[in-house]
């Protein structure tokens, strides 16, 4: 009975963290991927301001969804301590802090989109700009948040590390989602550092593939966890 409830007790925190991530990966490509293909404008800035009005509830949309996919970010790694956490404390604490430095970052970062509605809004004060100095500091507001994000997956990938270590050595999840795991988060840092570093960096094919390890890792482990569950940890 007692093996039993631990596979049930394991099972269960598997499906709610598989649950949070499922939100966080949804609203993620959502946020990050889809709306920025719609209304961004390849580095014009007439066509970026065009597409942004033309889409603007999009755009709206867009932050609303970043906003709820930091919250599930919040959320994520404390779900995972549960299921986790009794494999090795230190590495599970350092998995929840890492991933929790991202957060502030991002709610910071999004502020630069409400700054674009702003600027794009019908202020009296806005008036006076023309409209090559708005489009010019749509731009500017643009950047700083790609700057942002920029600064945040530092630690999208630092938290991967103690969560692939932790998958790895507790062997509730397939080993090699942990594998993922860890080579995704160097991924992330070596993605970061490359893009100050190398000239010309962000322009290469190997720039856009560079986090595949992490989103294959991610994604795997989010369905696993919401599909098949979890083992119960070795020490319980």
């Amino acid at each position: 009975m007692l093996l039993d409830n631990s596979h049930l007790t394991a099972r269960r925190h598997a499906r709610v963290a598989g649950a949070i991530y499922l939100l966080n990966v949804l609203t993620g490509i959502f946020a990050l991927g889809y709306v920025p293909a719609q209304t961004g404008g390849h580095g014009d800035a007439v066509a970026t301001v065009q597409n942004i009005t033309a889409h603007e509830g999009l755009f709206r949309a867009g932050i609303v969804a970043g906003a709820i996919c930091y919250l599930a970010f919040l959320l994520l790694p404390l779900a995972l301590y549960r299921l986790l956490g009794a494999t090795h404390r230190i590495a599970s604490v350092a998995m929840v802090a890492l991933a929790m430095a991202s957060v502030p970052i991002g709610f910071v970062t999004l502020g630069h989109k409400l700054d674009v509605l702003t600027l794009l809004g019908q202020a009296p004060w806005l008036h006076p700009l023309s409209a090559a100095q708005v489009q010019t500091q749509v731009m500017l507001q643009l950047d700083a948040y790609g700057n942002g994000l920029l600064l945040a997956q530092v630690f999208w990938g630092l938290w991967l590390l103690p969560f692939g270590w932790l998958v790895i050595r507790g062997r509730q999840l397939p080993r090699l989602l942990g594998y993922l795991l860890v080579l995704g988060g160097l991924s992330y840092v070596a993605d970061f550092a490359a893009q100050l570093l190398v000239p010309g960096y962000s322009d290469t094919a190997f720039a856009s593939y560079a986090t595949t390890p992490a989103a294959l890792g991610e994604i795997g482990t989010c369905l696993w966890l919401l599909v098949v569950g979890a083992r119960p940890a070795a020490t319980a």
